[in-house]
């Protein structure tokens, strides 16, 4: 279906991620900080990115903003997934150039669905 770049520095929460978008028939590629996410994103140009917030070094936010003004991938969506769910941080998430923002720990179906629709075009 889709190649999903996997921006997350717990491994338990990239064993789960993981694990459904295979299931739901992805291709996934991770980086476990954004700077190596970044990277991948560049060389690869994956169909989506799943970004966390809380990351080592850069931020998931800097990382987003960083993805979002880059002309070769810009056209990329970023759904970030995070732990921090207050509504300015959704906001701020939004501005930096995510197409949407998810709280963890998200239900499989729901995130299941938000990602098959961005990644249908």
């Amino acid at each position: 279906m889709a190649r999903i770049l996997l921006i997350e520095d717990s491994p338990t929460d990239r064993a789960v991620f993981t694990q459904w978008l295979q299931r739901a028939g992805h291709d996934v590629v991770f980086a476990s900080n954004a700077e190596d996410g970044l990277d991948i994103a560049r060389k690869q140009l994956p169909d989506l990115v799943l970004m966390d917030v809380v990351l080592p070094g850069m931020s998931g936010f800097q990382a987003t903003r960083a993805l979002s003004r880059d002309a070769a991938t810009s056209k990329i969506p970023v759904l970030i997934v995070s732990t921090k769910s207050m509504e300015t941080d959704r906001a701020w998430g939004m501005r930096q150039g995510a197409v949407d923002y998810v709280v963890k720990p998200p239900r499989e179906e729901d995130l299941m669905a938000r990602i098959n629709q961005l990644v249908a075009g």
